[in-house]
């Protein structure tokens, strides 16, 4: 993610694979901010049930929330978060 803010595309029909590719995204962005606790959070996410990812986006959402530099961040996050349901 760069210094400055990008519009987010609104994308609502992300699969597990696209949901799962978001979370690796974020999570080597996490790890570049120095956000490790946030990187190791998301660190088993690939192949979890649905319940253990909706857990750890809510999780995600919560350490960022003081966060106010780390926004675009948590706009990724959101966005998985959107994409939730799209599991089975």
């Amino acid at each position: 993610m760069s210094s400055h803010d990008k519009t987010l595309k609104l994308v609502t029909n992300l699969d597990r694979a696209g949901i799962e590719s978001r979370l690796a995204d974020i999570r080597a962005a996490a790890q570049s901010a120095g956000l490790g606790e946030l990187a190791q959070l998301l660190a088993d996410a690939p192949g979890a049930p649905r319940a253990r990812l909706e857990e750890k986006v809510r999780s995600a959402l919560k350490l960022l929330a003081d966060k106010p530099d780390h926004k675009a961040l948590a706009a990724q996050i959101e966005l998985v978060e959107i994409n939730l349901p799209n599991l089975k």
